[in-house]
């Protein structure tokens, strides 16, 4: 019998651990909760191959250095990242490291369910589905002008507000350029077209969710 896929549950908060607990074990997931990024790390090398859920803001070692370690340590296992409402420039630049997806806490347990399959989907393609820069740049030649724009914007980590008043555009035009991207692009959310973005942008292979 085929062992269930795995995912990390890394946080400090004791409510987010068992909400996220609850929600993937019930859907047919293995879990591990674990407390903080340092005790993650202190297994992690020898640790069974899985998908780590992680929380941007930890004491100690925060998302971002757990994902650095884990790079330094070539732990190669998917990771999205969990953010509250003001990490989103966080969430990016940890996409901009490897990062697969982001999550903006309270979620709903079809967003979870979704980013974890894509990461699982990511490590049964992993090597075989990379994604290079000239890829990458026809994929975005498809995005008219404007819509590049409010790409490129977004890969700052810049909220539609910023990105209307930066462009001079409204916050509306902003949500259509969002939704167009999103289709013309023929991904399922704003983390899988930023993917896209950055191996465009850095001359590197990423590993979006093939089409």
């Amino acid at each position: 019998m085929p062992r269930k896929k795995l995912v990390y549950i890394i946080d400090d908060d004791d409510a987010v651990r068992r909400s996220a607990n609850f929600m993937l074990s019930r859907s047919g997931y293995d879990t591990e909760p674990i407390v903080s990024g340092a005790a993650f790390m202190q297994f992690a090398k020898e640790a069974r191959p899985g998908c780590v859920l992680l929380d941007v803001r930890m004491p100690y070692m925060n998302g971002l250095e757990v994902q650095e370690n884990m790079k330094n340590s070539g732990i190669d296992m998917p990771i999205v990242m969990q953010t509250g409402s003001g990490d989103i420039e966080t969430a990016v630049q940890a996409m901009r490291a490897g990062a697969l997806s982001f999550l903006e806490k309270p979620y709903e347990k079809e967003k979870l369910i979704t980013a974890i399959e894509d990461a699982f989907q990511w490590l049964e393609n992993y090597d075989r589905k990379a994604m290079a820069s000239s890829e990458a740049k026809v994929r975005l030649a498809c995005l008219t002008g404007r819509e590049q724009d409010v790409l490129g914007a977004m890969m700052t980590g810049s909220v539609n507000k910023a990105i209307a008043q930066g462009l001079g555009i409204s916050n509306r035009t902003v949500e259509i350029c969002r939704a167009n991207i999103i289709e013309k692009l023929r991904v399922r959310s704003i983390a899988e077209a930023l993917r896209i973005g950055f191996a465009a942008d850095a001359g590197e292979t990423v590993n979006p969710k093939p089409l």
